[in-house]
C-alpha cells in the first residue's frame, strides 16, 4: 500500500515557514503600533487595525515577489541597526512601511501613488507638517537622490532601501530572481535590456550609499551589481 501523505519532514518545514511568517507579521505589527503611538498616542486601535490591514493587503499582493512584507521586515532589520542615529526614527519608520505600498511593475509612479496613498490615508490623522515629511520621504525613494544634503535621515532611508544590494551573492541572487518574477510579463531579451539600464545606471553613481555608516557596504554592493551584469552580457 502506498503512503500519499506528506513525510513528517515536509510536514514540519510547512510549519516552521508559516511560524516564522506569522512571527514575521507580528513583529512588523508591533513596530507599527510602537511608531504610530510615539508620533501620535491619540490613534484609536480601530484606526490602526484598519490601517495595518490596508498594509498588509497591498504588500501581500501576488505580483509582489519581492516588494512584500519579507522587504518590509529586511528594511526594519536594518532599521533596528541605525535608528539611534536618526532624527526622527518613528517618522522614518513610518516611510518605510508606506514607501511600496502601491507597487505596479509596469508603471513608473510607484513612490507618486505610495505618497498620495499615505497623504490621503493620515489626512484626518496627523499634522500637515508630519504628514508632508513623510509624502517627501517617500517620494525621494523614486530618484534615491537627497533634496537636501543635510538630510541625514532622509539619507538613511534611501541607504536601508538599497542594502539588498550588498548582501551576500546567495541573499542577493535570491533578490534578483525575485525581481524577475514580478517582471514576467515581460519578455528575456526586453527585461535584460531594462534591467542591464538600471544595473548600470546604478554604477554610475559616485556613492551608492549616502551615510558613512552604509558606505561599509559600498565595495560588496558594486561587486553584486557587476556579477549580474556580467550574467546579462554572457547570456
Amino acid at each position: 500500500m502506498t503512503d500519499n501523505h506528506p513525510s513528517l519532514t515536509s510536514l514540519n518545514t510547512v510549519g516552521l515557514e508559516s511560524h516564522i511568517e506569522r512571527q514575521m507579521v507580528s513583529d512588523l505589527y508591533k513596530h507599527f503600533v510602537q511608531h504610530l503611538a510615539i508620533i501620535d498616542p491619540c490613534i484609536t486601535p480601530a484606526i490602526i487595525e484598519t490601517l495595518w490591514q490596508s498594509i498588509i493587503g497591498y504588500y501581500s499582493e501576488p505580483i509582489r515577489a519581492y516588494h512584500n512584507l519579507t522587504h518590509l521586515q529586511q528594511l526594519f532589520e536594518q532599521f533596528e541597526q541605525v535608528k539611534d542615529k536618526l532624527k526622527q526614527p518613528s517618522i522614518v519608520a513610518l516611510a518605510l512601511y508606506y514607501h511600496d505600498m502601491i507597487y505596479d511593475p509596469s508603471r513608473q509612479d510607484n513612490e507618486l501613488k505610495s505618497a498620495l496613498f499615505f497623504k490621503q490615508a493620515y489626512a484626518k490623522l496627523l499634522p500637515s507638517d508630519l504628514i508632508a515629511r513623510i509624502y517627501q520621504l517617500i517620494i525621494m525613494t523614486a530618484s534615491h537622490e537627497l533634496s537636501d544634503q543635510t538630510d541625514t535621515d532622509a539619507a538613511y532611508l534611501l541607504d536601508m532601501d538599497l542594502s539588498i544590494l550588498a548582501s551576500d551573492w546567495l541573499q542577493y541572487e535570491h533578490y534578483a530572481q525575485a525581481i524577475r518574477r514580478e517582471y514576467a510579463y515581460v519578455t528575456s531579451a526586453d527585461y535584460r535590456s531594462g534591467r542591464t539600464s538600471v544595473l548600470a545606471g546604478l554604477l554610475t553613481h559616485p556613492r551608492l550609499y549616502l551615510t558613512d555608516y552604509y558606505q561599509r557596504l559600498e565595495q560588496q554592493a558594486r561587486q553584486n551589481i557587476s556579477r549580474e551584469l556580467a550574467f546579462f552580457a554572457a547570456v
